[in-house]
């Protein structure tokens, strides 16, 4: 077993775990915050991501004992207080999701980008969302919405 000692979404976490043991698994399986989907568990479809320190990562590609002492943000981090981020508003404006699935590890990619210096275009929209597979809507309302609260 190794210690794990990490803050996710604000609150600090002190575990033991399995040196194998995914980040993905952690956040779920440990923690409870099942917003974090695993579909490929080989980093292709985006659905797992996270921010680590700042960063949108793959968190099946990670393993738990990796991330001590860093900082995580889950889909279930963005909103604070109940209320909705400006981007989780656009996406229910913009009908940006069907059944859901890809939807947190898209909004954690959409705000990760969103958090750069410089607003994003369209095109960067589309080449971000180029790391999230969504079988359901297209990708055209996801990227008005990113677009809309990015202002492109």
């Amino acid at each position: 077993m190794i210690a794990v000692d990490v803050i996710v979404n604000q609150r600090r976490y002190r575990e033991e775990v399995e040196p194998r043991l995914l980040l993905s698994d952690f956040l779920r399986h440990r923690l409870g915050l099942t917003g974090t989907h695993v579909g490929c568990e080989h980093g292709v479809c985006g659905a797992c991501t996270v921010r680590l320190d700042g960063a949108a990562v793959r968190s099946c590609l990670l393993l738990a004992a990796q991330v001590d002492g860093s900082e995580i943000v889950t889909v279930e981090g963005l909103a604070g207080g109940g209320a909705l981020t400006p981007l989780q508003e656009a996406f229910h404006r913009h009908h940006a999701l069907q059944c859901g699935f890809c939807t947190p590890g898209i909004l954690i990619a959409a705000e990760d980008l969103l958090a750069r210096d410089l607003p994003p275009t369209r095109e960067q929209i589309v080449d971000m969302l180029s790391g999230q597979l969504c079988r359901c809507t297209g990708y055209t309302a996801i990227v008005d919405a990113i677009a809309e609260v990015a202002g492109a």
